[in-house]
């Protein structure tokens, strides 16, 4: 029963879907898709997808992704494991923002050798 109830508390947190890294390369292949990373900036730095960067961690986050990203457009977002980006996602999903995070973040991209930027 915990495990059933753990569940339901979490699809409570807003309604996103994660995607493995083929899904989520082909989602951002679309123009129209807006891509974001969700990580510090020293992660940024070290190399990121081709995006915008809000770090999730930093307390106007909401406020920074309502004047950079556009409601009527998906979001297709990740962090260093999937931990913080799903904490990203459930917040944009409940401002309305149609959401898919990618499952298991940037070390799952760079270990089916997607392309990185630097």
């Amino acid at each position: 029963f915990s495990f059933v109830f753990s569940l339901s508390c979490q699809q409570s947190k807003g309604d996103f879907k994660t995607v493995p890294v083929k899904e989520f390369a082909s989602l951002i292949e679309d123009a129209s898709v807006q891509r974001l990373d969700v990580r510090t900036m020293a992660e940024y730095s070290e190399g990121h997808i081709p995006d915008d960067h809000i770090n999730v961690l930093d307390d106007s986050f909401a406020v920074m992704a309502d004047s950079t990203l556009q409601k009527d457009k998906s979001v297709a977002l990740y962090c260093r494991s999937g931990k913080r980006s799903k904490k990203a996602a459930a917040i944009l999903s409940e401002k309305g923002y149609k959401v898919y995070e990618l499952d298991k973040g940037f070390n799952a991209w760079q270990e089916a050798g997607e392309k990185v930027e630097k």
